[in-house]
């Protein structure tokens, strides 16, 4: 079951989807502890890395496990995209670079980076041409989208144009940028970049339970599926997605308790990486995603909205472990 990315060989069909401020060191812990899935960092600017930003430094930081697995960066300059390709190389310890060309938030795109370069794929080729010169031999990849719009739907030509600058693999959101995550993704362009290129596809949009990624998998063709929304406060997707792909049990949802235990070890992982003040202020969010479709779970998630100290994630988890068994 495994899959070649240049020279790295990674043994899993499921990949976690790198998603600001949600993939950080904590939650891509969790989720490939419980499903040994690929990881790839939270998008980091090549433009940050190339100013020497401290801030964006500690978001290449991978956990003590988790190799193989990929830094994103994104930019449209190649000689800055060419200098943070080094840089991430040597603060991550990562075995491949990715380049996200996939993000549709305006600030990024508007601007020429993320999706914004599949509206000028020379340019895009030669960012890939620059961060394979400084990934200093580590494989290369790209995350796109299906176009900018409707009317300007390219990803098989941009796939061909990538390949040929040296990408090793291509990863294909099955929606166009103007979609953002709206309406349904489109399968059928993605098994056509599978078709057009030789370098291993993986396929991303819809995936929310096992049977999503059994369906992408055999639609499309791809080598591997990624997971990004579906697994919000729910880790648990990545190993039911990597048993299905394999032909395994699926494993159950486990008891609320047990989901409660691996949301605070996430949470302790972050406050250990970040210090506890901003990672309790990112719990709120995450900790209320856990809770999600929990009957009963109103108290609690009010009080999630409030946490600022580890203890207070302490004493509401023991509350929801008590009274939402």
């Amino acid at each position: 079951m495994s899959v070649k990315i240049g020279n790295v060989t990674i043994d899993s069909k499921v990949v976690l989807g790198p998603m600001a401020g949600v993939t950080d060191l904590g939650f891509r812990t969790v989720c490939r502890e419980l499903s040994g899935c690929y990881t790839v960092t939270e998008m980091v600017s090549a433009k940050a890395l190339c100013y020497q930003d401290k801030k964006s430094l500690p978001l290449l930081k991978l956990g003590e496990g988790e190799h193989p697995a990929a830094a994103q960066i994104f930019g449209s300059d190649p000689a800055c995209m060419e200098e943070a390709a080094a840089i991430a190389a040597r603060v991550s310890g990562a075995e491949v670079i990715d380049i996200n060309m996939g993000c549709p938030v305006p600030k990024v795109a508007q601007s020429g980076d993320g999706s914004g370069l599949m509206r000028t794929p020379e340019l895009a080729a030669r960012v890939v041409e620059a961060v394979v010169r400084g990934a200093g031999g580590r494989p290369v990849t790209v995350k796109f989208r299906l176009g900018w719009d409707k009317g300007s739907i390219n990803c098989v030509e941009f796939a061909r144009l990538m390949e040929a600058a040296g990408a090793s693999a291509v990863a294909v959101h099955g929606r166009t940028r103007k979609q953002m995550y709206a309406g349904q993704a489109n399968w059928d362009y993605i098994r056509l970049v599978k078709e057009a290129v030789k370098v291993p596809v993986i396929a991303n949009g819809d995936v929310f339970s096992p049977q999503d990624a059994v369906r992408i998998l055999r639609y499309t063709g791809a080598d591997m599926a990624m997971i990004g929304r579906g697994a919000f406060g729910n880790p648990w997707l990545l190993q039911q997605c990597a048993a299905a792909a394999e032909g395994r049990e699926i494993p159950p949802l486990p008891p609320l308790a047990r989901r409660c235990e691996t949301a605070v070890r996430q949470f302790e992982i972050n406050a250990a990486h970040k210090g506890e003040k901003i990672a309790c202020l990112e719990a709120r969010r995450h900790y209320a995603w856990y809770l999600k479709g929990v009957p009963y779970a109103g108290y609690y998630k009010e009080q999630i909205a409030h946490i600022s100290t580890m203890e207070d994630i302490y004493r509401i988890t023991a509350g929801i472990q008590r009274d939402l068994k």
